[in-house]
């Protein structure tokens, strides 16, 4: 079974930057977006097989997710039910029979680490959310999560210490939600592999020296860790500052 995650940045501009044909390439069974910018009705993107869910933020132009399906979920919920974090479209969740898919947009900390006090109870209390869903089926999350988690996620790690995305807060955070029963499922296949990256700013011809940060992760609890059989970035594929990333998981025993 075949996931896709990509922050599109902008799916309206994306999709004038080649979206549907990445799209249909890739042959995701299932595919989700985040930062998709846009409100509802100002872009009919419909894909045969597939079924689509949205989260807008109420903010236009902002934030925003959305998972392509092609398989019928049992129950989609938005949000985290918390009415603090719910106003952003930040998260997406699908009931399937075997496990739950959340798709999210993490806030980011932004300049001078202004929202840094909020990304903090953010992510403790989406750590509470997926460890609820994980006590009744496994859990896999994916998305920008706006966090590189280690020295060997970014190449400039001296240099962006206390930059939004790398502070020791999020990168501990980030911990913490690992050491609760779950697996960063790239480095999981590829625990020293370096200049693996998914985001590049547009600034200063970053991607084409791949001056990137690693950002955009499958996470999954800890006893599908034995499903996964590859997860891969594809940094060929452009149309916004990241790319997209993959993971495919067997569905049961020799079916993926």
């Amino acid at each position: 079974m075949k996931f896709i995650s990509w922050n599109v940045n902008g799916l309206r501009a994306c999709e004038g930057k080649g979206f549907s044909d990445a799209f249909r390439q890739l042959d995701a069974d299932f595919f989700c977006l985040q930062e998709t910018k846009m409100q509802e009705g100002q872009l009919d993107l419909q894909f045969e097989g597939y079924q689509s869910y949205w989260n807008y933020a109420e903010k236009k132009g902002y934030s925003g997710t959305a998972i392509f399906t092609k398989h019928e979920p049992l129950n989609v919920t938005y949000g985290l039910g918390i009415d603090e974090h719910d106003h952003e479209g930040r998260v997406i969740t699908l009931e399937m029979p075997d496990f739950y898919l959340i798709t999210v947009y993490t806030p980011n900390s932004q300049d001078e680490l202004r929202r840094l006090e909020y990304r903090m109870r953010w992510e403790d209390d989406f750590r509470d959310y997926l460890l609820k869903l994980d006590a009744v089926k496994p859990v896999i999350v994916c998305g920008d999560m706006n966090v590189a988690h280690e020295e060997i996620d970014l190449k400039n790690p001296k240099t962006n210490r206390r930059n939004a995305g790398f502070t020791d807060e999020e990168r501990q955070k980030f911990t913490t939600l690992l050491s609760s029963g779950f697996t960063d499922t790239f480095r999981y296949l590829y625990p020293d592999l370096e200049g693996a990256y998914s985001w590049w700013s547009y600034r200063f011809r970053a991607r084409e020296k791949n001056a990137g940060w690693r950002i955009d992760y499958f996470v999954v609890s800890n006893r599908l860790a034995d499903k996964i059989k590859s997860a891969s970035i594809h940094n060929e594929i452009y149309g916004s500052d990241h790319c997209p990333v993959e993971l495919v998981i067997l569905s049961c025993p020799g079916k993926s």
